[in-house]
């Protein structure tokens, strides 16, 4: 029987162990709900001792990367699910839920060196390359919402050769690419001319706007503006007391 040496246990293997996992996750080659090697296989793949792996595991799992299931093992962790404007929706799905023909239209796509204004935007400091779409969903023919979003491919490189002509971006980085935390700012704004056009509405309408900037662990995957017709939309929240 061979014993694994402490020299394949110095912190630095752990630490490999953990980027490799999770490289596999932020770039979605490891979907959520997708099972992690078990130990065992972890152990062989990488020649070090069970504590090693564990402790690689314990930091994914502590950074809400994956979930550790008793008996089952690991898996990528799957976004937590809120309930009205605090969770991510599906526009696709929140469309077909109301009984109603989903269209989609790709109106811009364009990969990029991420401008100042990009890096601004996404909250990062490091120059890099974006993906900058601008797509149009429907509701039965009638303009639903119009979006406009960039995607960092430092965290989602996958995204540079997605085909967004066929899946809107939103429900395929749902679907690809797990996430951890989330902000929605809302607000208001009257139509302007191009805002007006994409909706199929008049100038000086009001629109409801959502901007919402999605991380994994820190990391910047995604900011988007969603711009809905004011008068066909509403959001509610409902809240119980402690």
């Amino acid at each position: 029987m061979s014993l694994v040496t402490d020299a394949a246990d110095k912190p630095t293997l752990y630490k490999r162990i953990r980027a490799d996992i999770e490289k596999r996750i932020l770039t979605g080659e490891w979907p959520p709900g997708h099972r992690i090697p078990f130990e065992h296989e972890l152990v062989a793949r990488y020649g070090c001792s069970r504590m090693t792996v564990n402790k690689a595991l314990s930091e994914l799992a502590q950074a809400d990367l994956i979930e550790r299931r008793r008996r089952a093992g690991s898996f990528v962790r799957r976004p937590q699910h809120m309930s009205a404007v605090l969770k991510i929706a599906d526009i696709r799905a929140e469309i077909t839920a109301l009984g109603r023909a989903y269209g989609y239209e790709l109106i811009g796509r364009k990969l990029r060196a991420a401008t100042a204004a990009d890096r601004d935007r996404l909250g990062v400091k490091k120059a890099g390359k974006v993906v900058a779409i601008t797509c149009r969903h429907s509701a039965d023919n009638v303009p639903f919402a119009v979006e406009d979003r960039l995607i960092d491919l430092s965290s989602v490189p996958d995204a540079a050769t997605a085909d967004f002509s066929r899946e809107p971006p939103g429900s395929w980085l749902l679907h690809h690419v797990p996430w951890t935390e989330a902000e929605h700012t809302i607000s208001a704004i009257v139509a302007d001319d191009h805002t007006a056009d994409a909706l199929a509405i008049a100038v000086g309408a009001p629109c409801l706007v959502i901007d919402r900037y999605t991380w994994r662990s820190a990391r910047t995957i995604t900011a988007v503006r969603l711009l809905y017709p004011g008068d066909s939309h509403r959001l509610v929240a409902r809240f119980k007391g402690g």
